[in-house]
């Protein structure tokens, strides 16, 4: 069982960059691919990005792609999200979610591959 809280959310202008981390507690961290998801007032909860176990690769939704890294730690049993040229639509709270599940890059897109979740933290983009 894993336990994930977030931290590292708030407010920041439009173009800037910020990073949020997830930390774990409990066992067997590197044993999981981790998952980071969002969710805007009024919508629906979206995928961000995840990464493998160790020495697997990060990938990320599209309006992800190139402006926000995922990297994990599996000794600090910690994964962070780094948020470059943000934008007020990336307005939202994101939440770190681990998937013990065995599958194709695909599967982990979908919330359903994800066992435990954060509480999440929340980044607002200002214009």
């Amino acid at each position: 069982q894993l336990q994930l809280v977030e931290s590292g959310g708030g407010l920041v202008q439009a173009g800037g960059s910020l990073s949020v981390s997830c930390a774990a507690s409990g066992r067997s961290f590197s044993s999981y691919t981790m998952g980071w998801f969002r969710q805007a007032p009024g919508k629906e909860r979206e995928f961000v990005g995840a990464i493998h176990r160790p020495g697997g690769p990060a990938y990320y939704a599209d309006f992800a792609k190139g402006r926000f890294t995922i990297s994990r730690d599996n000794a600090k049993g910690s994964v962070w999200l780094q948020m470059s040229s943000l934008k007020p639509e990336d307005t939202a709270v994101y939440t770190c979610a681990a998937s013990s599940a065995v599958g194709s890059g695909p599967y982990f897109l979908q919330a359903r591959a994800y066992t435990y979740w954060g509480q999440g933290t929340q980044v607002t983009v200002s214009s």
